[in-house]
């Protein structure tokens, strides 16, 4: 049994949690309570809203093994919830372990062929299969859905949607009625509208919403997740798309314009959650750069989008009574100084701390 006695984000009063043996936040004082922290900060575990386990540098699929070290690393930063937006390994067998995060699966990406990155979607060669897909997807996954909305058409050298709206709509449809939520993968603006219309219960970088677009989402609860460390990679991409300067242009203009689509997004009152895009090019672990580029781009709550609000957003408790002690403690304040977000005092996953790592 344990107890931690901090300011308790995101209010304000110094409060004692206490951890009883089932690892579980008590509703009472746990008299012999051994004291772990009396000072700092107590943050509900972080979130990766937007990360890939198990997917490897060079866009496929790793070993189990490697997908453990992804969720490892992931912990070891404080982010002890993650939300797999896809991936081509079966990360199932580590689900439910007590030294991991809670990972929430999306399953496969589903896309067109030569329409994304090869080796990690599940690729279409009958667009007007993707309702069926879809559900096959929300059944293998943990109620989520991950479509690939645009990507580069090399016939037009620039970014295009891959899917029609009427099979949009169809397709979003069999997600809800088999109880899943469906995001896409989304840079430019074109792909844009027919799936906020079809009802997308999200959308992942989001570089090329409009003000417009921004507000049907507002409208319509969708929620946004800009991975702006990763868009940083934008100006990369372009570099080495010389065959395609239209494309590369564009993808230098949506970089330019990122932090504020995230400005105006949560300005409107878009829901706005931090995810780092790990998995690929982006390592995992990173989750306090997120925040700080949130921050930076002035969400209001940029803590939040990476803890509490992320995590009722998902389904899943902070700490209160009858849930599990998943925590973070920091000296300092993260909400006004997230570099602190690198130095944790102490991470807590379901009542056991986790060691730190040299």
């Amino acid at each position: 049994m344990h107890r931690l006695r901090g300011v308790l984000l995101p209010g304000e009063q110094t409060v004692e949690l206490f951890v009883d043996a089932d690892g579980l936040i008590a509703g009472e004082p746990l008299p012999g309570a051994e004291t772990l922290v009396d000072s700092g900060f107590l943050v509900p575990g972080l979130v990766d809203a937007h990360c890939h386990v198990g997917l490897g540098p060079a866009g496929g699929a790793v070993d189990l093994g490697t997908a453990e070290e992804h969720a490892t690393t992931d912990r070891d930063a404080g982010a002890l919830l993650l939300r797999d937006c896809g991936s081509p390994t079966d990360t199932r067998p580590l689900q439910g372990r007590v030294d991991l995060p809670e990972i929430i699966r999306a399953a496969r990406h589903l896309a067109r062929p030569k329409r994304y990155i090869p080796g990690l979607a599940l690729e279409l060669d009958d667009p007007t299969l993707l309702p069926e897909a879809v559900a096959e997807q929300a059944a293998a996954g943990d109620g989520w859905v991950k479509l690939v909305g645009d990507w580069i058409d090399r016939g037009v050298g620039d970014l295009a949607p891959l899917w029609s709206d009427d099979v949009l709509v169809a397709a979003i449809d069999a997600a809800h009625a088999a109880g899943a939520r469906v995001t896409a993968h989304v840079f430019g603006t074109e792909a844009l509208p027919g799936l906020i219309r079809a009802g997308i219960d999200c959308i992942e970088h989001g570089t090329g919403l409009t003000d417009d677009l921004i507000a049907e989402m507002a409208d319509r609860g969708t929620a946004l997740v800009p991975t702006l460390i990763n868009v940083d990679t934008f100006p990369d991409i372009a570099g080495k798309a010389t065959r395609y300067p239209t494309y590369a242009g564009h993808m230098r203009e949506l970089h330019a314009g990122a932090r504020d689509v995230v400005r105006r997004a949560v300005e409107a009152g878009v829901a706005v959650y931090a995810g780092t895009d790990a998995g690929g090019v982006i390592a995992h672990g990173r989750i306090a750069d997120e925040v700080a580029a949130l921050h930076a781009a002035g969400h209001p709550d940029a803590l939040g989008a990476a803890s509490w609000a992320a995590r009722e957003w998902l389904g899943r408790p902070g700490l209160v009574p009858g849930a599990p002690a998943d925590l973070v403690v920091y000296p300092a304040d993260p909400r006004t100084d997230p570099e602190v977000l690198h130095r944790p005092t102490l991470i807590m996953l379901r009542g056991r701390v986790v060691p730190a790592r040299g």
